[in-house]
């Protein structure tokens, strides 16, 4: 979150640097690589005819995007989030805490049938992934939250075999980062069984500033902040899925990720309040703790005798953070003294049970009907002891959320035209209360309705014309409506809001779709969009930054997906024009301009398997009625190698022109405010990957399960 001011020069050599490692990378390995002796004799026995076809990475189907990441390049990034990055159209914020997707907001996660979190992801081995989709327009079996949904499939094998992967990433960004991993697969007839373990030692750097002024009050404040951390990282996990026949399966797996962080924030703030002038320097040591576990149950039988496919799933998840905070200022340069202790601990508990059924009837129809309980309970405690009063500030809050849907779809071919539509029907519990409080301060019970509606044409063996609608919902993470603060200096404090409401979306799109390449028209209207704001406290003379729920926002977007091959070249294009504007009465609204986002994900298979990824994106300068940003790129590149099967060699480069600073630019509540983020996300790094085990010629038969990646 916190970023620091650098002086910053584009070094116009570094290109060229870049492309001397990658030739030594490739001539060194070269040098050693052994070539492979023929045998003398070759059995006349014919063991079994094996056809290759080469796989494009990217796929695109009506805008939605498909990566096959077990079989790429991909699969030697370290870890969900950072893979996540590299995909077109995605975008993950500078601490790694939120994934937004252009044009679409926060995206619905999935990892095969159940819905996730970021936690999920972190605590996910990227040598489990088979493949990554970016569905923009999800239909009614999707939860209502979100406009588009990132399924994440998981890889499962057909062969009896026993696999093992181990794996170290050398990454070097500002400050050196590890990462050490085991992967492991058993299959033996219908049962498979995987676990994973990794070890992460990290050293991320941040920095941010921010100046700003009140002219009510007749203050201006300016700081510059930056964070090293220390960081462990222990994440692993086990699954075990049993194929009872073609049809029916069940399977259980659990993951876990324990961090442990240690991170001092030095700030300097030059303060002006009226006529009094303060320098600070702020010292602030933290010790955090993020526990994360998480497990899945899964069952699907098919009645034959009905042609009916049932899945039922359990999901249970505990997260738990506590975050311990010593507070030293010392103002104009006189000496540091303890201002004060904090002790903030959050837990979750989430559990969550769905069941959907799916009928197929004549003239290839199907009907889905299903539905879901989630619940959510969660704990904040904060206990604050200011030196100075010699006080103890206790304050501790307990936060309820019982969601209850239904779904209904209908979907088929009427003569030409495919059709798809439904509804999903939920109802909210929420109760919020501090425990000092006879009566609660959220108390909310609502029922919302979700239509989505989509009609497809057939022009011809190659194109296709398609119209959208959907109505969705984007509610707030459970962190987010905690009490959790985080402490910057005497004058300012970035604090979570727990009075934060959902967001209603309505979105009408059309997209035609040639061969490979689609073009994509999208209105959106929201109410209630959440997004950045401060709040001033005139008594104490504290700033607080935090999200509220803004009036309204509306956007256009034009989206175009160009795909194409070229002899060992392949690559996928996106390029979109978003006009976006957002309304709130104490925002002061600036211009609402159009603006593109652009990206480019590029493979060239060169000789002697060797592979070459050249990645870039890049946004204009946006401005979005309240907010103003810079523009930016990055462009990344990595080279591959396999020997021998067993051994992966990767040695990659991101943000190779060291683009690393965002700007951000607004006033609210007659606040002006100026920030300045430095992301350290300029890295070079090296993966190794060495695999081995057995895996048999004969093959466990069984059908291809349209629905085992069935989301609802």
């Amino acid at each position: 979150m916190f970023q620091s001011k650098i002086n910053q020069k584009m070094n116009v050599y570094l290109p060229l640097k870049l492309i001397l490692i990658v030739l030594l990378f490739c001539f060194s390995i070269i040098g050693n690589a052994q070539t492979e002796t023929p045998k003398d004799s070759i059995s006349n026995k014919l063991n079994e005819v094996i056809i290759t076809q080469n796989k494009n990475t990217f796929t695109n189907t009506n805008g939605n995007i498909k990566v096959d990441v077990a079989n790429s390049i991909y699969n030697s990034i370290p870890n969900a989030v950072d893979l996540l990055a590299k995909l077109p159209t995605v975008q993950v914020s500078s601490d790694q805490e939120s994934i937004a997707v252009i044009g679409k907001g926060n995206p619905l996660i999935y990892i095969d049938n159940q819905k996730v979190g970021i936690n999920d992801l972190n605590a996910l081995a990227v040598a489990d992934i088979k493949t990554i989709e970016i569905i923009q327009n999800p239909s009614s079996k999707y939860e209502a939250e979100g406009r588009s949904v990132i399924l994440i499939t998981r890889k499962f094998s057909k062969k009896d075999s026993f696999r093992t992967e181990i794996s170290e990433v050398a990454s070097f960004k500002k400050n050196f980062n590890n990462y050490l991993g085991f992967n492991s697969n058993f299959k033996k007839n219908k049962l498979e069984l995987k676990a994973n373990f990794n070890y992460n030692r990290l050293n991320p750097w941040e920095g941010h500033s921010i100046d700003y002024q009140i002219s009510t009050a007749e203050i201006a404040s300016k700081y510059d902040v930056t964070a090293t951390t220390k960081r462990n990282q222990y994440v692993f996990g086990a699954g075990l899925f049993y194929k009872i026949n073609e049809d029916d399966y069940f399977s259980f797996s659990i993951n876990s990720k324990l961090q442990s962080d240690t991170f001092p924030i030095n700030t300097i703030t030059d303060n002006k309040n009226k006529e009094v002038v303060n320098n600070v320097v702020t010292f602030t040591d933290n010790d955090n703790k993020k526990n994360f576990v998480n497990s899945f149950f899964n069952y699907q039988k098919k009645i034959k005798s009905i042609d009916t496919q049932i899945f039922t799933g359990l999901q249970y998840s505990n997260f738990d953070q506590g975050l311990f905070t010593e507070v030293n200022n010392n103002f104009n340069d006189t000496q540091f003294e303890l201002d004060q202790i904090r002790d903030q601990k959050f837990q979750i508990n989430y559990f969550s049970g769905r069941i959907d059924i799916e009928k197929k009837l004549k003239n290839d129809m199907k009907f889905e009907i299903g539905g879901l309980y989630s619940s959510a309970d969660s704990k904040s405690d904060v206990a604050v002891f200011y030196t100075e009063t010699n006080q103890n500030e206790l304050s501790y809050y307990d936060f309820k959320e019982e969601n209850l849907s239904a779904y209904t779809q209908l979907s088929g071919k009427i003569k030409k035209v495919d059709f798809s539509f439904g509804f999903r029907v939920e109802n909210s519990n929420i109760k919020g209360k501090f425990r000092t409080d006879e009566l609660p301060l959220l108390d909310k019970k609502y029922t919302n309705f979700f239509p989505k509606a989509q009609f497809s044409y057939p022009i011809d063996s190659t194109k296709s014309i398609s119209v959208n609608y959907a109505r969705s919902i984007s509610r707030p993470n459970y962190s987010s409506l905690s009490q959790g603060s985080t402490y910057i200096n005497p004058y300012f404090l970035y604090a979570r809001n727990i009075n934060l409401g959902p967001t209603i979306i309505n979105e009408i799109s059309t997209t035609f779709q040639y061969h490979d390449k689609s073009v994509k028209l999208s209105y959106t209207s929201a109410k209630d969009p959440v997004h950045n704001s401060f709040s001033f406290d005139d008594q104490n003379n504290v700033m607080t930054f935090k999200d509220i729920n803004f009036d309204k926002s509306s956007g256009f977007t034009a989206d175009f997906t160009l795909p194409f091959t070229y002899k060992f070249w392949t690559t996928t294009n996106s390029l979109i024009f978003i006009l976006e504007k957002i309304e709130d009465h104490t925002a002061a609204f600036m211009a609402s301009k159009p603006y593109f986002y652009y990206t480019s994900n590029n493979e060239f298979k060169l000789p002697k398997d060797y592979s070459l990824v050249l990645n870039f994106w890049g946004l204009t300068k946006q401005y979005t009625g309240v907010f103003i940003t810079n523009p930016r790129f990055i462009a990344d590149i990595a080279v591959s190698k396999t020997f021998y099967k067993k051994w992966n060699c990767t040695l990659s480069c991101n943000n190779i022109f060291k683009n690393n600073i965002e700007t951000e630019e607004f006033t609210i509540n007659t606040i002006n405010s100026k920030a300045r983020y430095v992301v350290d996300n300029h890295l070079i790094s090296i993966a190794i990957k060495y695999s081995f085990g057995k895996v048999k010629e004969t093959e466990f038969r069984e059908k291809n399960d349209e629905n085992q990646n069935r989301v609802n």
